[in-house]
């Protein structure tokens, strides 16, 4: 596969994975509210995210610190939220 290819797909996830999880991050801030939301899965897709980036073992690469440790934190934020701060009723 032409090395193009490689680095575009890079950037592409580095982009989408974080911004995926920002949409529902900031749907819980606007809405005060975690209704539907799984904080059992975020966790997972963070713990997933952390496993992702030791199994690629490409540390000093920033697609991988920005798709993988960003979106682990923004997952673990929104299980956090689930959890502490909105706690359904």
């Amino acid at each position: 596969m032409p090395a193009i290819i490689i680095q575009l797909s890079g950037w592409f996830a580095t982009f989408v994975f974080p911004v995926a999880a920002l949409i529902q991050l900031i749907a819980i801030i606007r809405n005060k509210s975690t209704d539907g939301v799984s904080w059992m899965a975020w966790g997972l897709f963070g713990l997933a995210n952390i496993c992702l980036f030791i199994y690629t073992e490409k540390y000093a690469a920033p697609q991988a610190i920005i798709t993988c440790l960003g979106s682990a934190i923004i997952d673990f934020t929104i299980s956090g939220l689930c959890i502490f701060c909105y706690k359904k009723k």
